[in-house]
């Protein structure tokens, strides 16, 4: 099997494409999370504290006297804290975010049935109970012990 043939076999596995679809529109999210912080959540904490920006914060370490990051920057080195913070409450709004993402997929999880005995699959997932907290399962199937759902 030659080096092409072998790649293209590697680049059209079910996983890779999994990973390339992941990555780009986790970009993309990861734009969408800067801009809600940059353009929402900073200027309402700069107008908290005093109509301060926030990206603007930075202690020079070299260099003539500067007024905004950028012209501080050109000059030589900066510690850059208050860019720091905004990245850090883009962390955090971001894992948030995933955390109520892989809550919901647990939820949803815990909410599978039974499958089916005719369809020749095992029972070994977990079922929906109807002592499960916070299940909201709408279906005609029975519970193990309990009578039919209606939807």
């Amino acid at each position: 099997m030659g080096f092409a043939s072998e790649f293209k076999e590697f680049a059209v596995k079910g996983n890779v494409m999994d990973l390339a679809v992941g990555v780009i529109i986790g970009g993309a999210f990861g734009k969408i999370v800067d801009s809600v912080v940059g353009d929402l959540i900073m200027p309402i904490v700069g107008k908290i504290f005093g109509g301060l920006d926030f990206s603007n914060y930075f202690i020079q370490l070299s260099g003539p006297a500067a007024t905004t990051l950028a012209e501080a920057k050109k000059v030589g080195a900066v510690f850059a804290y208050g860019n720091f913070l905004t990245v850090a409450i883009n962390f955090v709004i971001l894992a948030f975010i995933i955390f109520l993402m892989v809550k919901q997929m647990n939820r949803l999880k815990r909410c599978l049935l039974y499958t089916s005995a005719s369809a020749g699959r095992s029972r070994s997932r977990t079922a929906c109970r109807p002592a499960t907290p916070g299940c909201r399962c709408r279906t005609a199937v029975s519970h193990p012990g309990s009578p039919a759902r209606r939807s």
